[in-house]
């Protein structure tokens, strides 16, 4: 199936403030000193290590919004995988543009890949079974949008965006509202007809307690495989059912063996390593004389 990218109206308020925390009052000082604004660049984004990319519309974007006159042409999508050395994209243009939003561009497409790339390995540890792997709210603030799309790139799927997405009743709703009974009912009476309720539950007994209300969904926090699996028989297709709870790559595949339908894993946002992705320059000499970048050899660049 092909991804979906998300609106530029989306992608380039993050974009924006990015480039702007990073320009601060002054502007790229470094670049703006040393390069002549005249010089033109040719380079690559490529992968360092093997994984799976995610991010390009904003690294894009970066480039496009310091000079729109970056052409860039992409060899590996959002969704590709690639291999160390593999050449996701190039960048070509006014050198002074494509430096100045080089370090931004590269923030956005590393630490999206590496979503895609942990989400990737998780869904790939439960392939034959039929549980989804989907992530949290446990995001970073104001990146949610596209570090749920990196899952999606990754093979994954979302749970709720946010807050308004759903009603999702856990142990602090129940201890407040006074038990199971009022606060599904309570739920049931402020919900919209499109508004799906799903409960946590972390006993056998809860569970059994809460089905009696039939909700769309039971969330199966922390339990051991062995009651997973008694759960997924109680619940019997009645609901959806939801493993958590400090599942890992290493643990994933047994979970799914247990016959739920989804396991929400946090991690694969919140601690997913980067991606190594660069951007390789090529050589000084030939920035001025547009016509020689073709045959000019790459050099590898690091920009702090």
């Amino acid at each position: 199936m092909r991804l979906s990218p998300l609106p530029t109206v989306m992608l380039e308020p993050l974009v924006r403030a990015s480039l702007l925390e990073d320009l601060g009052r002054a502007g790229d000082l470094t670049t703006d000193a040393i390069v002549p604004q005249e010089y033109q660049a040719g380079t690559v984004l490529v992968a360092r290590q093997s994984g799976v990319v995610a991010g390009l519309d904003l690294a894009m974007l970066a480039f496009h919004l310091i000079d729109p006159d970056v052409e860039i042409s992409v060899e590996r999508a959002d969704g590709c995988n690639v291999v160390d050395g593999e050449i996701i994209a190039s960048v070509v243009g006014p050198a002074r543009a494509i430096l100045t939003a080089e370090r931004t561009a590269l923030n956005f497409l590393c630490h999206l890949s590496g979503i895609a790339t942990a989400t990737a390995s998780i869904v790939a540890a439960v392939r034959g079974y039929g549980a989804k792997i989907v992530c949290t709210r446990k995001t970073t603030p104001g990146l949610r949008a596209v570090e749920k799309y990196a899952v999606r790139a990754g093979g994954g799927s979302n749970h709720r965006f946010g807050l308004d997405d759903a009603i999702l009743i856990k142990d602090n709703h129940i201890a407040l509202a006074g038990g199971v009974r009022p606060a599904l009912e309570r739920a049931r009476r402020a919900a919209g007809h499109l508004v799906k309720i799903e409960v946590e539950v972390d006993t056998l007994a809860q569970l059994e307690e809460v089905l009696g209300f039939a909700p769309d969904a039971v969330l199966l926090d922390n339990m051991s495989l062995p009651d997973l699996r008694r759960a997924v028989a109680i619940v019997g297709g009645r609901a959806i059912t939801e493993a958590s709870g400090g599942i890992t790559s290493h643990t994933a595949r047994a979970v799914a063996a247990t016959g739920v339908d989804l396991i929400s894993i946090g991690r694969l946002i919140h601690s997913a390593p980067v991606l190594d992705i660069g951007l390789d320059h090529r050589a000084h000499d030939c920035l001025s004389n547009e016509q020689d970048l073709v045959n000019c050899p790459l050099r590898s660049s690091t920009v702090r």
